[in-house]
């Protein structure tokens, strides 16, 4: 036996993310590791890398228990992980990334350039990999990226290559060439964990699968004796959202925002369609990689488009910019409060007016009075749990921040609202509270696109749910008597 993880927990605070896993790997196996976001996929990937530190259980590498403190520990027991995010350097040539961390050869005084090369060559060589040598990584397609990793894995002794979402930005012909990779290694005896939302590939790689379901171990099979159908229904809860005697059949009114065909510049989004109406809370689905995020940037304007149209209010809406986008009734509660909705140096006042703050001006002299009543209007609305409007942002807790980020969203009076997972990191009383915001801003009118990696929190919310898989948008659900199985097959389609 290569690795055993046995009984792992990990708790933050008081919760845990793990909850009595155990996973074991034979060498040269391919084990699939699966489940919905927030099964504890990426936690477990962290205490096997050192990231991070377990709670309790137990790690026993070739027979030996061990601790692994650190990634720099785990590499040295053989364990390299190639994140979907790849870790090079843009301006390092393919050699100087392949050899980061490792000691140059030298010659006399001189790095031995040609001793690196030759290496690298021959390494290229055995893994059927073909990247010019030195030319820099910022130049590389993202299949050239994964083989530099790959290739920067295998310089000292691999014996377990984790690969987390490695196609998600790939092409088929481009998935295809790693595969060819992979197989390869494993022929030279390299276990392969395996983190991928595409059913399809876990289902044609795997020697064996483990299913993950809410920080907890479910099951490992054999591939043979599953079906991807089988999975899905392991990884979900069976949960389904019914309407409620007191809830009011809705009818909405005319499309607000239409998007046909989206593509971004980048590739992440490929070819994505919806519509969202006036009253209608439109939850968005996908999983890692999906590219759901990017989608609603593409359509506020701060994530570059090749393709596509977009209507707002039934007219053109060409070369969107956020500047246009607030000023024609569209904001965006972005994902990451801290790096774009907030400025946490700032008070609780300057950063709810802030996206206002040329209406407060008039002959150059800012009124503060009508700030701050407009602020508290909004500490009262929101229930903000504050000092004042002159409390520094970044002194409120994770909740208390997320509803500033919204009194900001809010203070244009926007008719759309695209939010992009509003309640992460937040209490279950603030999460009540957003949801409870945005179903009464619907009822009033706005038109809102709710975005969560929490499939049971969309099928709370959402009236209708659109999927997106892989860049393309697939099915779109009326949201009654619908189960999370269903949402999720839909994510695992080809």
């Amino acid at each position: 036996m290569l690795l055993q993880m046995k009984d792992i927990n990990k708790k933050f605070g008081e919760m845990y993310a793990l909850k009595d896993v155990s996973i074991d790997i034979v060498p040269g196996e391919f084990h699939a590791l699966v489940g919905e976001n927030g099964a504890g996929k990426s936690t477990l990937i962290k205490i096997l890398t050192g990231v991070y530190s377990l709670t309790s259980g137990e790690i026993v590498w070739e027979g030996n228990a061990v601790q692994i403190n650190n990634p720099r520990e785990s590499q040295s027991l053989g364990i390299h992980v190639l994140h979907q995010d790849r870790h090079l350097i843009p301006s390092f040539t393919v050699v100087e990334n392949v050899y980061l961390g490792l000691d140059y050869p030298q010659r006399g005084p001189r790095v031995d350039w040609q001793t690196m090369n030759k290496r690298v060559t021959t390494l290229m060589d055995d893994l059927n990999i073909h990247i010019p040598l030195n030319i820099p990584a910022e130049r590389l397609s993202p299949p050239q990226r994964t083989q530099v990793e790959i290739l920067r894995a295998m310089m000292t002794d691999c014996k377990l290559l984790v690969l987390d979402e490695p196609t998600a930005s790939l092409t088929d012909q481009e998935s295809e060439q790693l595969f060819s990779i992979i197989a390869t290694l494993q022929a030279k005896g390299t276990s392969i964990l395996y983190v991928s939302h595409r059913m399809d590939e876990v289902m044609r790689l795997s020697d064996r699968i483990t299913i993950l379901k809410n920080g907890m171990f479910v099951s490992t099979c054999q591939k043979e004796e599953t079906t991807k159908d089988g999975i899905v229904a392991l990884m979900t809860d069976q949960w389904e959202r019914k309407r409620t005697e007191d809830e009011e059949e809705k009818s909405f009114g005319a499309p607000v925002l239409e998007v046909k065909h989206l593509a971004s510049l980048d590739g992440v989004v490929k070819d994505v369609s919806f519509t969202v109406h006036k009253g209608e809370i439109l939850g968005v689905f996908g999983l890692g990689g999906s590219g759901r995020t990017q989608t609603i940037e593409c359509a506020y304007g701060s994530r570059p488009l090749i393709g596509g149209e977009i209507e707002l209010y039934g007219e053109p809406y060409d070369n969107p910019s956020p500047r246009r986008s607030v000023d024609a009734g569209m904001t965006l509660v972005s994902e990451d409060r801290r790096g774009e909705a907030l400025i946490t140096s700032l008070s609780v006042q300057e950063n709810t007016v802030l996206s206002v703050i040329d209406s407060y001006s008039h002959g150059g002299i800012v009124d503060d009075k009508s700030q701050q009543k407009d602020t508290l209007e909004m500490i009262k609305t929101l229930a903000i749990k504050t000092t004042g409007p002159q409390q520094v942002v970044g002194e409120l807790s994770g909740g208390n921040q997320q509803k500033v980020a919204f009194a900001k969203a809010l203070m244009p009076k926007p008719r759309i609202i695209l939010c992009d997972e509003p309640t992460q990191a937040v209490d279950v009383k603030t999460r009540y509270e957003i949801h409870m915001l945005l179903k009464d801003m619907a009822k009033e009118g706005a038109a809102i696109v709710f975005i969560s990696s929490d499939l049971k929190e969309v099928l709370e919310v959402a009236d209708n749910i659109q999927v997106i898989a892989s860049g393309y948008s697939r099915e779109r659900f009326i949201n009654d008597g619908l189960s999370a199985e269903t949402v999720l097959a839909a994510c695992y389609a080809e």
